[in-house]
């Protein structure tokens, strides 16, 4: 009966939580790097302020988000940049994939790898954008693409393998 205690239950459902919130806490940290870059670490920047609010409605800690600043204002060492991939998924659904990397050389076979992995490949820069309009809160599709139930589940798939990505912020895609 070893391991059936209480604690034990505790301790698993709470390493499940710290590796969700780790994951969440990793992507607010390039975001606040990357906008403290833009604005070199000036907090009063509306963009750095909204990612820093945002990020405190998540929870991140004061101490990590100043980490972040600092990193991005030159302290840290690594250069994060924003770099934007274009794919068409199931269905034909055009699909919008903003990453904040530290090495475009890692992140863009990596993401090519998850699409193929799906039977997906990368598209030209500009086949996909079309589809959609750049919006403050990111891209809004201008149209939708109505999908199978069979082409659904493998976007859905898609998507989860894509979150799972440490560098990938978000992805848009036009489907209804």
């Amino acid at each position: 009966m070893s391991g059936h205690n209480k604690w034990s239950k505790i301790k698993h459902k709470k390493a499940a939580t710290d590796a969700a919130k780790s994951k969440v806490f990793g992507k607010y940290a390039q975001l606040i790097a990357l906008e403290s870059k833009k604005c070199n670490g000036d907090v009063n920047s509306p963009a750095l302020r909204n990612v820093l609010e945002r990020a405190k409605k998540e929870g991140m800690p004061k101490a990590n988000m100043e980490r972040a600043v600092a990193k991005g204002a030159g302290a840290g060492g690594s250069d994060f940049e924003e770099i934007i991939y274009e794919a068409y998924g199931p269905g034909g659904v055009a699909m919008i994939i903003e990453a904040i990397t530290d090495n475009k050389n890692r992140t863009t076979p990596e993401i090519r790898h998850i699409l193929s992995k799906q039977g997906l490949e990368l598209a030209a820069s500009g086949s996909a954008t079309w589809a959609f309009t750049k919006t403050s809160e990111g891209y809004e599709p201008n149209t939708n693409t109505e999908i199978s139930e069979d082409d659904g589940e493998k976007l859905e798939k898609l998507m989860e393998a894509l979150d799972d990505h440490d560098d990938v912020q978000q992805v848009y895609t036009n489907a209804s």
